[in-house]
């Protein structure tokens, strides 16, 4: 499903989210407002961060932002939540945004791909 080219797209996106973050958090007051503000959203409360992460995804799939899709399943993954999981996440994205939602969802399975395969590379069974 995946290929180099969706690859190198999520890889960009990385790349370029990790420059600005540098650039910003060293700039910015705003920036780095926005960056607390958001450690203190995604920190454990009632709900665990593993599942804000996943109504991330949802909202996500909505406003169709593909760097959202990787920072949020990302983090998803790392909170522990699981593959069936985070597609539940893309499919209320889905259902609560339509048809247009679908294009949102191709890119999110792209990127829970590149994080699968990035898993079996980094694993020290390999």
């Amino acid at each position: 499903m995946m290929d180099d080219h969706d690859r190198q797209k999520i890889e960009k996106i990385i790349r370029d989210r990790k420059t600005a973050h540098a650039y910003y958090l060293k700039n910015s007051k705003v920036y780095r407002a926005f960056v607390e503000l958001e450690q203190k959203t995604y920190s454990d409360g009632e709900l665990a961060k593993k599942y804000k992460e996943l109504i991330a995804i949802g909202i996500s799939i909505i406003i169709n932002c593909e760097s959202c899709l990787e920072w949020h399943i990302k983090q998803a993954l790392d909170s522990g939540a699981t593959e069936e999981q985070i597609i539940e996440a893309i499919e209320v994205g889905v259902e609560m945004g339509g048809g247009p939602a679908t294009v949102s969802s191709r890119f999110a399975l792209k990127v829970l791909d590149y994080y699968r395969e990035k898993l079996k590379t980094e694993s020290p069974e390999s």
